[in-house]
C-alpha cells in the first residue's frame, strides 16, 4: 500500500489565519441562505456552545479586562454564528418538522426531550425564563455597565494623559513607558467604547431568539397540519418539541457568552483572576463569622432543614478559623526579630571599593545630620563629572575610622591611599590666591588639594576674609575639592572592563551599529578600554563617544595595530573638543611651543620598529629640558596664562610622558589637534 502524497499546489493552497477568518464569516453568511444537512448543523450546534464555554472560561481567568481586547469582535462572531443556525434550524424544522424529533438533527432532539423533561409545557416555561434572564437582567445590566465605564473612560481620558505628561516631565516615567501607557490608555478607551457596541448584538440577539422561536412554533404547526395533514395534537407536540429544543440550543450558548459579556465590563477595576478577587474580598473572617451565624439563626427557625444550614455554617466557621491562622502567621513574621547576622563568606573580603572616603570620628557629622552637606557635594560632584568627562563616577563609600586622628579624613582608590588632610569644622578655610599666608588671625596650615597657604578662621571673619581677596570655602567644600582633585587624577584607574561595556551599550540605537561595526572585529573591549584610559589620563574628555568610536575605525582602517596611533587619531578627532577646553578666558589658546633644536632632539632619540618607537634620550639632557619647560611655564604663569605645550605629532606621546612626571595637569597638544578655526597665540617657547 502506497503513502499518501498531497499535492504541492495544495500545500502552497493552504489558507493563513486572517483567509481562514475571511472564509468562516462569509460561509456564516452562506447558512444564513444555503440548506444545511442534519450532520452538519448538528457539529455548527457543538461548536457554538463549546465557543461559548470558552468564552465565559477566558473573561474568568483574565486579569483585566485589557486583557481580552478582542471580545467585542469576538462577541459579534458567536452572535453571527448563532443566528446563522438558528436560520438553518429554523429552515429545517418547517421543512422537515413532519419526519419526527431528529428532522433537525440529534442535537436539538437531545435538548428537546432531555432538557424538557419530556413535558412540551415544563420545556416552554423554561425556555422563556431562559429568555427572560438573559435579555431582562444580564444583558440589560451588562450593556448599561458597558454604556457608563465607556463614558466615564472617555471623560478621564484628558486627566489621565496629563498625568502621565507630567510623571514624564518630573523623570518618573522614560519616553517608551509614557508611551505604552498612553498606548494602553488608548487601548482602554476604545475597549470600553466597543464593549458599549456589542452589548447591544447580545440584546438584540435575545429578541431574535425570542422571534424566531415564536415563528418555529406557530408557522410549523400551521404547515403541519395544513400541508403535511398531521393531526392537531400531533403537530403540536412536535413542533413544540423541536421549536423548544431550538430555543433551548440557541439560549443557552447565548447566556453564557451574555454572562462572559457582564463579568468583562464589572471587572473594570479588579486586578488578578475572578477567583483570586473574590476569596480576597469575600473571604475576611470577621464577615464569615457572621455569616456562619446567620446560617445557623435561619437553621433554629421552624419547619427550616437543620442539616444544609448547619453544613453552611460550619463551612464559614472553618473559613474564618483559617483566616485567623493565616492572619496570626503573618503577624508573627512581620514580628519576629531579624535573624542574627551569619559570618560572611571569605570571599567578601576579596570585594575592593574603587572610591572610599575614611572620616575621623570629628568629622562624621559632614555626612550625617539633618543636613549632610558632603553627601550632597559628592552627588553634585558625580554628576559635573559626568557631564565634563563623560564617565559617571562609582559611588563613594563614606565609612569611619577611628583609627585617624579625629579630624583627620582619608581618600582611598581601590583600597590605595590617594590623599589626606585635616579639617576644623565649623572653621572656614581661607586661602589667598596670589600664594601668600592669609593677612588674617587663625590656625596657619596648608590647603590640602593643592599644597597653598591657608587658614582657618571662625564664620564671623568671613566677609573680612573675601573684602582682602581670599577664597572661603567650610570644611566640607575643602574635603569635595580634594575629592574631585584626586579622582580626576585617578580617574582611568576606574574605568574598568565592565564600565567600558557599560559605556558602549548604554549608546543610542543609532549607534549601534557604529559599536557592532568596531567591536569586535577591529577592536576588543580592552582596547577601547585602554584608549578611554589614555584620553582621560590628560583630563580628554570621553562623552562623544562616538567621535572618539569612528576615529579608532579610521585608525583601523589605515592599519593601525597599536595604541599609539590609533589615540592619535582620536585626538585628531576630537580637535575641536580638545581645542575649546585649553581655550583661555581672552577666547584664544595660550600656547607655549617646543623649538626646532628640541624638536630634532626627540625626534633623534626616538628608537625602534615602527609603532614601537621608545625614547632613548640622555638624563642630562631630560634635565635641561624640563628646566627650561618650568622657565617657560613659570613665565606663562606669571602673567596668568594657563599655557598648554605644542609640538609635532610624531613626538607627542614622548613628550607629555615627561612632562607628566613633573607637571601631570599640563596639556601637551600635536599641531594638527589645535582645530583650524580656533585662536590660538604664542606666549612662550622652550629654548
Amino acid at each position: 500500500m502506497g503513502s499518501l502524497v498531497i499535492p504541492a499546489w495544495l500545500i502552497r493552497a493552504r489558507p493563513t489565519g486572517d483567509v481562514a477568518l475571511g472564509l468562516g464569516v462569509v460561509m456564516l453568511v452562506a447558512v444564513l441562505v444555503v440548506p444545511l444537512p442534519s450532520w452538519l448543523m448538528d457539529a455548527g450546534l457543538a461548536l457554538s456552545i463549546t465557543a461559548s464555554v470558552l468564552v465565559l472560561m477566558v473573561s474568568l481567568f483574565m486579569r483585566r479586562p485589557l486583557d481580552f481586547t478582542s471580545f467585542p469582535t469576538v462577541l459579534l462572531l458567536t452572535t453571527l454564528l448563532r443566528l446563522a443556525l438558528n436560520v438553518a434550524t429554523t429552515r429545517a424544522i418547517l421543512t422537515n418538522g413532519h419526519e419526527g424529533p431528529n428532522a433537525a438533527g440529534h442535537v436539538i432532539s437531545a435538548f428537546g426531550g432531555f432538557l424538557m423533561g419530556g413535558d412540551v409545557l415544563v420545556g416552554i416555561i423554561v425556555f422563556a425564563i431562559l429568555l427572560l434572564v438573559n435579555f431582562v437582567v444580564v444583558s440589560k445590566g451588562s450593556g448599561r455597565i458597558a454604556e457608563v465605564a465607556a463614558r466615564f473612560s472617555l471623560d478621564a481620558m484628558p486627566g489621565k494623559q496629563m498625568a502621565i505628561d507630567a510623571d514624564l516631565s518630573a523623570g518618573l516615567l522614560t519616553e517608551d513607558q509614557a508611551r505604552l501607557r498612553r498606548r494602553e490608555l488608548e487601548e482602554e478607551s476604545g475597549f470600553y467604547g466597543a464593549m458599549d457596541g456589542a452589548a447591544k448584538f447580545v440584546r438584540g440577539d435575545a429578541i431574535a431568539g425570542l422571534v424566531t422561536t415564536l415563528i418555529n412554533l406557530l408557522a410549523g404547526i400551521a404547515i403541519g397540519t395544513i400541508r403535511q395533514g398531521l393531526p392537531f395534537g400531533e403537530a403540536v407536540t412536535t413542533y413544540s418539541m423541536l421549536t423548544v429544543g431550538d430555543g433551548l440550543v440557541g439560549q443557552i450558548p447565548a447566556l453564557l457568552v451574555s454572562l462572559a459579556a457582564g463579568i468583562v465590563v464589572t471587572k473594570g477595576g479588579v486586578e488578578g483572576r475572578a477567583d483570586q478577587a473574590l476569596v480576597l474580598q469575600l473571604g475576611g473572617a470577621k464577615p464569615l463569622r457572621l455569616a456562619a451565624g446567620a446560617a445557623v439563626v435561619m437553621g433554629l427557625l421552624p419547619g427550616m432543614p437543620i442539616i444544609p444550614f448547619l453544613a453552611l455554617a460550619g463551612a464559614a466557621a472553618y473559613g474564618a478559623h483559617l483566616q485567623d491562622l493565616a492572619a496570626r502567621t503573618r503577624r508573627a513574621v512581620a514580628e519576629a526579630p531579624p535573624p542574627p547576622p551569619g559570618e560572611p563568606p571569605a570571599s567578601d573580603s576579596l570585594k575592593m571599593d574603587l572610591l572610599r572616603l575614611e572620616l575621623g570620628y570629628g568629622l562624621l557629622s559632614l555626612a550625617a545630620g539633618d543636613a549632610p552637606r558632603l553627601s550632597e557635594q559628592i552627588r553634585t560632584l558625580r554628576k559635573t563629572t559626568a557631564q565634563e568627562l563623560g564617565f559617571v563616577l562609582p559611588s563613594v563609600r563614606i565609612q569611619d575610622n577611628l583609627q585617624l586622628p579625629a579630624d583627620t579624613y582619608v581618600i582611598r582608590v581601590k583600597e590605595i591611599e590617594a590623599g589626606r588632610g585635616s579639617l576644623k569644622p565649623p572653621l572656614h578655610l581661607a586661602i589667598d590666591p596670589s600664594g601668600n599666608p592669609p593677612a588674617l588671625p587663625g590656625e596657619r596650615v596648608q590647603e590640602p588639594t593643592f599644597g597653598l597657604p591657608a587658614a582657618w578662621i571662625e564664620e564671623f571673619r568671613r566677609e573680612e576674609a573675601l573684602a582682602l581677596g581670599c577664597t572661603v570655602v567650610d570644611a566640607a567644600g575643602v574635603l569635595a575639592t580634594h575629592l574631585t582633585e584626586v579622582t580626576r587624577e585617578n580617574m582611568p584607574e576606574m574605568l574598568s572592563f565592565a564600565e567600558t561595556q557599560k559605556l558602549l551599550d548604554e549608546m543610542t540605537p543609532e549607534h549601534k551599529r557604529l559599536v557592532s561595526d568596531l567591536v569586535p572585529a577591529q577592536a576588543s573591549i580592552g582596547t577601547v578600554q585602554r584608549l578611554l584610559q589614555a584620553l582621560l589620563a590628560e583630563r580628554v574628555s570621553i562623552r562623544d563617544l562616538p567621535t572618539i568610536l569612528e576615529g579608532m575605525q579610521e585608525a583601523a582602517a589605515s592599519g593601525a595595530r597599536s595604541l599609539s596611533p590609533i589615540l592619535a587619531m582620536v585626538r585628531m578627532r576630537l580637535a575641536r573638543q580638545i581645542s575649546d577646553a585649553a581655550r583661555g578666558p581672552q577666547g584664544y589658546v595660550p600656547i607655549i611651543a617646543l623649538s626646532g633644536e628640541w624638536e630634532q632632539a626627540f625626534a633623534e632619540a626616538l628608537v625602534g620598529p615602527g609603532e614601537e618607537k621608545q625614547l632613548a634620550m640622555a638624563p642630562s639632557k631630560l634635565s635641561s629640558f624640563m628646566t627650561a619647560l618650568r622657565a617657560a611655564f613659570d613665565a606663562a604663569s606669571s602673567q596668568g596664562e594657563p599655557a598648554v605645550l605644542v609640538c609635532s605629532g610624531s613626538i607627542r606621546a614622548h613628550v607629555r610622558a615627561v612632562v607628566e612626571r613633573f607637571r601631570p595637569a599640563t596639556s601637551v597638544l600635536a599641531h594638527n589637534e589645535i582645530h583650524a578655526r580656533a585662536r590660538i597665540r604664542t606666549i612662550g617657547t622652550v629654548l
